[in-house]
């Protein structure tokens, strides 16, 4: 029961949250690209707190009229770090990505598509967000001014290359590093487990082919080697 609540409450808002999600999205960026006054800025400011009202809201409800609440708690941390920290909303869009990967053929193909697809489309979004973010905390402050700036700084420390020609002065700029280069190092590690997973599998599946194959030549040669049985007994009959 409190599981078909659940889920027909999911279904209902998926579409509204991922909407909200991407609106949110434009009003955080333009406020800190553009940093709209008068009506604009009022506009940007208040689509925020409407869209971090429609999370909380949603968050709620799902604690609510769950069943195991502690369990459901703990195991949904990332919502509750989208309700806390808005930076983190657009993060749902990646569900959707998921999509794509169910035109794969084999069980395999389709885990490894998805996780292709959340690397890829996480790692852009997290170095678009980390420059939204640190540009926020670091204009006027240090040596990271403009976006254009910030999305390349976003990109190298991403990359854990850290060229070192723009950097972070300020504690909220450096709390944004620090996250980015672990974001980084996860990048990395999800990857290489992806390219060692494809060539596990490769070979798995060579092997078993090559298997199937000697298994068929050894039954066929097994049926020659009676059916020569039996001509040699029937010309032995026969004198």
């Amino acid at each position: 029961m409190y599981g078909e609540r659940l889920e027909r409450w999911s279904k209902a808002v998926e579409w509204p949250l991922t909407i909200s999600a991407l609106v949110f999205f434009v009003a955080y960026a333009s406020q800190i690209i553009t940093s709209p006054e008068g009506a604009w800025g009022a506009v940007a400011e208040a689509t925020i707190w409407i869209t971090w009202g429609m999370f909380l809201v949603d968050y709620l409800v799902r604690l609510t009229i769950t069943e195991h609440r502690w369990r459901w708690f703990y195991r949904h941390l990332l919502d509750l770090a989208i309700v806390a920290l808005p930076m983190l909303r657009p993060l749902r869009l990646m569900r959707f990505l998921t999509v794509v990967a169910l035109v794969q053929r084999s069980a395999g193909n389709v885990l490894r598509g998805r996780v292709a697809i959340y690397t890829i489309g996480a790692a852009l979004l997290i170095i678009v967000i980390a420059a939204l973010a640190v540009l926020d905390a670091e204009q006027g402050a240090g040596n990271i001014d403009t976006f254009g700036e910030a999305l390349w700084w976003a990109f190298v420390t991403m990359t854990t290359v850290g060229y070192g020609d723009y950097f972070p002065v300020t504690f909220t700029g450096r709390v944004v590093a620090a996250g980015l280069m672990v974001g980084g190092i996860a990048l990395i590690g999800v990857v290489t487990a992806t390219l060692a997973s494809w060539i596990v599998e490769r070979v798995s599946l060579d092997s078993s082919t090559a298997a199937t194959a000697t298994a068929d030549q050894v039954e066929a040669l097994r049926r020659e080697l009676g059916e020569v049985r039996a001509m040699l007994e029937a010309a032995g009959d026969e004198k």
